[in-house]
């Protein structure tokens, strides 16, 4: 699939020896980004292989977004990926099986755990797709343990596919139509604060500054964007709003979080994390240099306290800064005014 900007998106059906004779072509075409979505590519190791080779020699211009299943990955596929500028797309799903003749959904934490490791050691970007409800067996907390345990990995972003394709699950007797509905809406919440709000780097740190999980937290910023009017319900698209603004609206509700949990001395330091790590993001994606104000010298953010907020609140002592973020001849860089 061709994307060529976020309001502009092309399918194609290809072959794949079809795919690997159109590779050489994608540049001259004005292609930057590639989408391969392909059950068959995603579970075939050589064939998968075979493609991201000949891509990263003759596409080496696309960004390539590729589908493939955790039990795929091994050292030859992440070897390829080191030498593609690709982001990895892991479907991150249960085992259907029948348990005292009731249906049941098996997660293997283990296989999806030691594969996000992997991941995170060699430095590949990566994100999980998920659904809920879609499973025989699936169930209200089920979905929301899978979320939990999907942003301890760190992933680059959650995808939520049926948010657009919208198969809207039936309600089951261990699924109600009431928890869909939440289901829908912390999916949402995840889709907007974290995939576009570029939180990897931080989100662990401030949820567990704050003392709760991912799932519950999501739950909260669903109904803080009920309450103003950016719910999906309203028509809100987080991909088509800017990601300063996505920054304004975490700072917001995080500033009332942090009071509503009587951590207010911590919120300046998450500022700080917050606002400089999605200035160095633009930066790297979008080209835009930043000047902006902080409560730390961000020297302190390399210190050992920077992922626990408590410590670093108690051991770092605050210092007004005015902090330059910069591109310093193709590296990202930043100064203090």
């Amino acid at each position: 699939m061709e994307k060529n900007g976020k309001a502009s998106v092309k399918q194609f059906e290809f072959s794949s020896q079809d795919l690997l004779k159109e590779l050489p072509l994608l540049s001259k075409k004005g292609i930057t980004e590639f989408y391969v979505h392909d059950r068959l590519l995603s579970q075939n190791k050589q064939a998968l292989l075979e493609f991201m080779e000949k891509a990263a020699r003759e596409a080496g211009n696309v960004f390539f977004t590729i589908t493939l299943e955790a039990e795929t990955l091994n050292k030859e596929i992440l070897n390829a990926a080191q030498n593609l500028n690709c982001s990895l797309e892991i479907p991150l799903t249960g085992i259907e099986k029948t348990e005292g003749g009731k249906p049941a959904l098996l997660f293997d934490k283990k296989l999806y755990a030691s594969k996000a490791r992997l991941l995170n050691e060699t430095e590949i970007v990566f994100g999980f797709t998920m659904g809920y409800g879609l499973q025989a067996g699936d169930t209200f907390r089920s979905f929301r343990e899978r979320l939990d345990f999907a942003l301890s990995l760190y992933p680059n972003h959650i995808d939520f596919p049926q948010l657009e394709d919208n198969p809207f699950p039936k309600a089951t007797g261990v699924f109600s139509s009431k928890d869909l509905d939440f289901s829908r809406g912390m999916a949402f919440a995840c889709q907007t604060f974290y995939s576009s709000g570029r939180a990897v780097a931080w989100f662990n740190t401030i949820t567990s500054a704050l003392k709760i999980s991912p799932s519950q937290f999501f739950a909260d910023f669903d109904e803080w964007q009920q309450c103003n009017n950016c719910s999906m319900d309203t028509g809100f698209d987080p991909e088509k709003v800017s990601h300063e603004e996505i920054e304004k609206m975490q700072l917001v509700f995080l500033k009332q979080k942090f009071s509503e949990k009587h951590k207010e001395l911590l919120f300046p330091a998450a500022k700080d994390i917050i606002t400089l790590n999605g200035a160095f993001s633009r930066l790297a994606s979008d080209g835009i240099e930043t000047t902006l104000e902080t409560d730390y010298n961000p020297d302190d953010f390399f210190s050992p306290y920077a992922m626990d907020l408590a410590a670093f609140a108690e051991n770092v002592t605050m210092e007004n800064c005015t902090v330059k973020i910069f591109d310093d001849k193709g590296n990202l860089d930043y100064k203090i005014l």
